[in-house]
């Protein structure tokens, strides 16, 4: 095997992991607004319990990114590839870490307001959306489609001001109001780590950051 197979067959196993970690978040996100109206703690210890996995996923990909960079001398293409997979996982490991934290709200308390448990449940669906999207974007070599989902993140923000700002939650409870803002500010930063992955994508395939191009 020569050097520069060995090494794309690397590439290409660390871009493999990083899916595998994306798709492990994405699992671990979708239906997790459902936990917070259940009427036991079952699923709420899973969805805790289930971020030892993604830690564990993170640090399998930083090992290999830092065998990659001091065993191969990667070129600066290769370089921006592999340490933008750092930062995805590092992004995608926060999102799991909010998950998890959506679990230990139903282990406090039990949401049951319809208004809020919708509205959260759209968050869900919205980040999930943009999750899906950011791979097909990478795939694609889809530089518009990055700039889509950046911009997207602006609908969840905007479900998270509305539940906070307005009367939707209806509690006398002031613990449980509390708990319910928590939610969606977990929700709110999940969506903030995707806009992030998108970010990374879009300056894997330009070389560019994105901050650069909004600011001309």
């Amino acid at each position: 095997m020569t050097y520069r197979s060995k090494f794309q067959r690397e590439m290409h196993s660390l871009y493999q992991d990083v899916v595998k970690l994306g798709i492990e978040c994405y699992r671990r996100l979708e239906g997790s607004t459902e936990v917070l109206s259940d009427a036991d703690t079952g699923r709420a210890r899973d969805l805790v319990r289930g971020d030892k996995t993604i830690n564990i996923m993170e640090y399998d990909i930083n090992t290999q990114v830092i065998n990659l960079i001091t065993t191969q001398q990667p070129v600066a293409t290769d370089l921006r590839l592999i340490i933008s997979s750092i930062k995805v996982a590092d992004d995608l490991e926060r999102i799991s870490d909010n998950i998890s934290n959506l679990g230990e709200v139903r282990k406090r308390v039990r949401l049951t307001n319809e208004k809020l448990l919708l509205r959260l449940s759209t968050m869900e669906r919205l980040a999930l959306l943009m999750l899906e999207d950011v791979q097909t974007a990478y795939e694609n070599q889809d530089t518009d489609l990055c700039i889509e989902i950046i911009e997207r993140d602006k609908d969840i923000d905007s479900l998270f001001v509305q539940i906070t700002t307005t009367d939707i939650i209806e509690e006398s409870d002031v613990f449980v109001t509390g708990q319910s803002q928590l939610t969606a500010k977990y929700l709110e930063r999940i969506g903030d780590h995707i806009k992030n992955i998108a970010e990374h994508v879009y300056f894997v395939l330009t070389g560019e950051k994105y901050e650069k191009i909004t600011e001309r």
